[in-house]
C-alpha cells in the first residue's frame, strides 16, 4: 500500500533522512523504532507532506510526493501526531465529528465503535477536551483520526506519558485496527508494545533504516538493540 524508496527529507538546510526505503502492506502493523533524533517522526512528516522531501513516495501505486497534507489525508492516510492536537474548547463528541470526512457515505467506524473501544470517552463525550487527562486526550486523538476512515494510520508515540493500563488499551486498539484491515505505522520507543503487536519492526539511526525484520529477529539480535535502541 505505502512504499518509500530512497526518501530524503530536510528541515531548511538540515538533511535529516538519508535514503529511507520500506513498505507497509495491507493490514500490516509496522513499528518504527529508534532513539530520539533518529528520524522517526520526520519519516511520518515526510509521508504526510509536512517537510521537504526527495525520492519516491507511493500510496496505492500513486505518487504522493509534493502533495498537501490534507490531500494525503483525503487519500486514506491518517496521522496521529505526538503532541495530540485536540481542540480543547470543543467537547469529546465534537472533536470526533471533526474527524469525519464530509464526502464519505459509510465508513468502518462509528461513534458507538469509538465509545465501545474506549468507554471513558463515552462517559466524557459532553466534556470539553481541554480538561481531559493526557491518556484520555490520546484516546480521543486516535479515535478522531479513525473517524476519517483511513486505510493506513501513522501513530507517533501513542504511549508517551501514559499509565501502564492505558498502554495495554492502546496495544489492544492497534490489534483491533489490524482485524479491520487497517494498516498501522507505529512510531514507538517502548519495545514491549512494539514487539507484541508488530508484524515487522524497523530500526532507525542517523536518518537511515539500520534494521528490518520480525520482532523475533530483533529479539535475537542484541548487537542491534545495544547500538541503536538501548540507553
Amino acid at each position: 500500500m505505502l512504499t518509500l524508496e530512497g526518501v530524503h527529507a530536510y528541515y531548511g538546510k538540515s538533511h535529516v533522512l538519508h535514503g529511507v526505503s520500506f513498505g507497509v502492506g495491507q493490514g500490516e502493523i509496522i513499528s518504527l523504532l529508534g532513539r530520539n533524533g533518529s528520524g522517526r517522526s520526520t519519516t511520518a512528516k515526510a509521508i504526510m507532506g509536512m517537510v521537504r522531501v526527495e525520492g519516491s513516495l507511493l500510496w496505492k501505486e500513486q505518487s504522493i510526493l509534493h502533495r498537501k497534507p490534507y490531500e494525503i489525508a483525503r487519500m486514506g492516510i491518517g496521522y496521529v501526531p505526538e503532541n495530540r492536537e485536540i481542540f480543547p474548547d470543543l467537547t469529546v463528541h465534537q472533536n470526533l465529528m471533526l474527524g469525519q470526512k464530509r464526502s464519505r457515505s459509510t465508513g468502518r467506524w462509528t461513534f458507538d465503535d469509538m465509545y465501545a473501544m474506549f468507554p471513558r470517552l463515552r462517559e466524557r463525550q459532553h466534556t470539553e477536551a481541554g480538561v481531559l487527562s493526557g491518556g484520555e486526550q490520546q484516546m480521543l486523538t486516535l479515535c478522531r483520526t479513525l473517524m476519517g476512515d483511513p486505510d493506513l494510520i501513522i501513530i507517533d508515540e501513542p504511549t508517551e506519558g501514559l499509565a501502564p493500563k492505558i498502554v495495554e488499551l492502546v496495544g489492544a486498539y492497534l490489534l483491533r485496527l489490524k482485524e479491520r484491515g487497517i494498516s498501522v505505522l507505529l512510531i514507538e520507543q517502548k519495545l514491549t508494545i512494539a514487539m507484541s503487536v508488530s508484524d515487522r519492526v524497523l530500526v532507525m539511526g542517523h536518518g537511515q533504516i539500520v534494521f528490518s525484520g520480525t520482532p523475533a529477529a530483533l529479539e535475537s539480535n542484541p548487537a542491534t538493540r545495544a547500538e541503536w535502541l538501548e540507553v
